[in-house]
Order: structure tokens, then sequence, then C-alpha cells
């Protein structure tokens, strides 16, 4: 890997808005209200929000400018042309069908292609997408490599796929049986500390999928972080520039979903992509009953036309050294206070590691929530678990709890949005969590749903 270098902010603040952190005892009182879970929390209750980067990224002027070139027109939106043209330029793809968001794009493609018994091979599908699997009454299977669930483990590529492990799936299921509908590759890897996917496991991933007559789709939505990563630490790529590493990656597919919520750079949108007419067209067929017509899919045609400009500014290394920097920035800070994260640093957020931070909190207690709640509690800072509330479920067969591998509370940083100082800000508020750490006991549910339950289930603390 190489060392990273010093950075310029390759932007200047046009507009700014107002946030407050309000009393140590008004933000106790909004925490109880919620039900000890963040989602249920007014935005203005919170100080710095690190909850997700998914649309709540900062536009740029250019962005803001192209709203006012939105064709509103219900079909044949000029918009929606240029968007179609953006996402082949970028990602090869000539067919396109735009969703409101990236789970509407998910949802259509399950829709479309998994049927109940079947098994969705991955490296590590995240919550929405292991939502709708399940929904379909499908099994979602993480494959990525074994080091890519140790937290510690300092390697460049934690989201690759486990080559093995899918050739035994892929011929177990695939070959004779058809129950395997796709491979999706997540890019970057979220529920591991946004780690990147490199170029030889895609390559090597797809080409087995190929062997078995099984389609290759990306979860696209960090797509350009990835390929910063993998021009930065993977060896022949150095001299690429992100758009060629881009269009490399694709190529190695079908097809992709993407919510432009992240590296679209939009606050609302995604799409669905492909290759192949004939399955884009089997696309618009959902498409038009969930979203809206072919040419707008549930957004504005301004929103397709600040899609369309995301797409392309979102290529360039001057914002992606600046963005990744900064993750590794709030890194830093908490290595300094000795804070256990996922190592290394990904792309779009810092990853706590709650299970050593609080050993004396089992799973079925929540300790990577018993962490968030402290969090806003000691500074107003909002960020989101990736354990046990969001991850476990019950195994159909047995009815026990299944466990994910790892406790963690993601630190999302919103794209083009804070600054370094609000970085220290959240760093010492994770440092006044550590002091407390050994006081926490965790929490308990009082009720939850069937499926997604983190976004809307309530809690409250153990003695």
């Amino acid at each position: 890997m190489r060392e990273r270098r010093e950075y310029a902010e390759p932007f200047k603040i046009k507009a700014v808005e107002s946030i407050q952190l309000i009393p140590r005892d008004m933000r106790l009182q909004a925490i109880s209200d919620a039900g000890y879970n963040v989602f249920n929390l007014p935005s203005e209750a919170v100080y710095v929000d690190l909850l997700t980067d998914s649309g709540t990224s900062a536009m740029s002027d250019r962005q803001w400018s192209v709203l006012m070139h939105g064709d509103e027109a219900y079909a044949g939106s000029t918009s929606y042309r240029r968007l179609r043209e953006v996402v082949e330029e970028v990602f090869g793809y000539p067919y396109v069908a735009p969703t409101h968001q990236g789970r509407a794009a998910e949802h259509i493609l399950m829709t479309m292609l998994v049927k109940p018994g079947d098994r969705v091979l991955g490296n590590m599908h995240f919550d929405t997408t292991q939502g709708h699997i399940l929904l379909k009454d499908a099994e979602p299977v993480d494959l990525v490599f074994p080091e890519g669930l140790d937290p510690q483990a300092e390697l460049p590529f934690k989201g690759n796929i486990d080559l093995a492990a899918l050739e035994r799936e892929l011929g177990e299921h695939a070959a004779g049986r058809q129950r395997v509908p796709f491979v999706l590759i997540t890019v970057t890897c979220n529920n591991n500390g946004g780690q990147p996917v490199s170029m030889a496991n895609i390559r090597d991933a797809s080409r087995l999928a190929r062997q078995y007559g099984v389609p290759v789709f990306f979860d696209a939505a960090r797509f350009a972080e990835n390929c910063y990563f993998v021009r930065e630490r993977e060896p022949g790529y150095a001299a690429k520039s992100v758009a060629e590493i881009a269009r490399e990656m694709f190529s190695y597919g079908a097809g992709c979903t993407m919510s432009a919520k992240k590296d679209g750079l939009v606050n609302i949108g995604g799409f669905l992509a492909f290759r192949d007419e004939a399955t884009y067209r089997q696309a618009v067929q959902w498409q038009i009953v969930f979203e809206g017509f072919a040419t707008y899919g549930g957004l504005a045609g301004r929103d397709l036309e600040a899609m369309a400009q995301g797409l392309r500014e979102v290529l360039s290394p001057e914002y992606l050294e600046n963005r990744i920097g900064q993750v590794s920035y709030l890194a830093e800070r908490l290595d300094e206070l000795g804070v256990p994260r996922v190592r290394p640093a990904g792309g779009h957020g810092v990853y706590v590691d709650a299970r050593p931070m609080l050993p004396q909190v089992e799973p079925g207690r929540f300790p990577g929530q018993a962490v968030v709640t402290a969090l806003y509690e000691e500074g107003g800072v909002r960020a989101v678990e990736l354990g046990s509330l969001a991850f476990a479920r019950r195994d159909a067969k047995t009815g026990e709890t299944i466990y994910p591998p790892n406790e963690l509370v993601r630190l999302a940083i919103p794209r083009r949005v804070y600054t370094d100082r609000h970085m220290d800000h959240v760093a010492r508020t994770m440092g006044l969590v550590m002091k407390r750490r050994h006081e926490l006991r965790g929490l308990r549910l009082l009720s939850e749903a069937p499926v997604l339950r983190h976004f809307t289930a309530r809690l409250e603390p153990l003695p």
C-alpha cells in the first residue's frame, strides 16, 4: 500500500447550515424518548450526524446549477437521456432503469430473479439486501474470505470473496439445481468496515460464476471509493485513472444496482443498469409498477440531472483523496485514544470494534448499540450499530439466533459536509465513552419488527 499523501482541500465552502450541541440533560431525555434507538432521534437534537453516508452528501455548485436543466416530462425526458449517457460512459452498461434509491433497485432485481429456496451469494450482503433476500424466502450467503472478518487484520482488500467457498457453493447449488440466481459483489464491502475488493478477486469470481452460467451483479453504491483503493493498493493500477479502473471493474459483471445517495453525491436517487437489453426489459416491467415510468423511475428530472453530474464528479482523484483522507484522519485520532477499530480504515467511515471495547456485554445485550447510545449521550454524535441488533436473525429450521461475526459501530462520514474539527469532536466524544465503557451493561429489546428491526426497534438500558 502507498503511504497516505498530504492533501489539500479540493473545494471551498459556499453555504453553511447552523448546528447546535444541546445540553447533556436534553440529550439524555432525547435518547430515552427515542427508545435508545438513534434512528428515532429528531435531527435537530444531533450535533454531528454519522448515522449514514447515504443521501447526506453536500452537492456541488455545478450540481445545484444543473437542477435548472431538469426536464420534468413524464416520458422521454432529456434528463433521463443524460443520465443514461453518463452511466454508459462510467459503468459501460447501456440500459438504465432509474429508481428513487438503491433499495428500490434491489427490490426490482430480487423480484425479477430470486425465488423461494434460492441462495444469493456475495461477499457480504448489507442490511437492506439481506432483508430483500429473506422476504423472498431465499438465503443470503456471505462468502467474504476469513481474514475479512478479523477486525485487526491489516490487509489491503478485506472485502474479497473467498473463491474456494464460492466454487463450492456454485458446484453444490448452481450446477443442475439452478438455486443461485446471481452473485452480488458489494464494492466497497460495508459490513466489515468499508473494505475494498481487489480487481483480481472480482475477475476470478466472475470467471467462476461464468463457468456455472451464473451472472455477476455489483452493488455499486461506493464504486468510486473501491476504484480509488485499487489504484492505490493493487499492483499494475497506479498509472490508471479512476474512470479506467471503473470501466474494467464493471466489465466483469452483467449489471449493477446503485444507490446514488453514496457515490452519486446526491440526496436521493439510484438505478439498475444492465449490459443485456432483454434483462433490462424485464426490469422495466417491475420498475413501472413500483417506481414510475421507465424514464423517470420515481425521480424528478432535476434529480436525474444532479445524479448524472455527481457520477462524473465522484471520479475526481482530488475529491477521493480528500474524502478517504478524512476517514483516515478520524481513524488516527481514535488510535491515539486507544479505541479498538477495524483496520485498515475503509472508504466511507471508521468502524469501532465494540466487542473488545465492552467485553462485559454479550451479543444478545447489544454491545454496539450500548456504544452508540453512549456516544450520543456524551457529545451529541449519532452513529449506527452494525452488529447483533442489525444482523442477528433466527434460523428458519432450528429457531436459534444466528449472531453476526462482529459487533461494530459505524461512524459513516457524509461527503463534503464536515471539517476535520468536527472529526476532532467525534474523537473527543469517543474518548469520553472509553472512560465510562466499564459502566455500560447493554440493552434489551422492548419491541422489534420481523425484518430490518434496527430501524424501528425500541430498547431500554439494562441495570
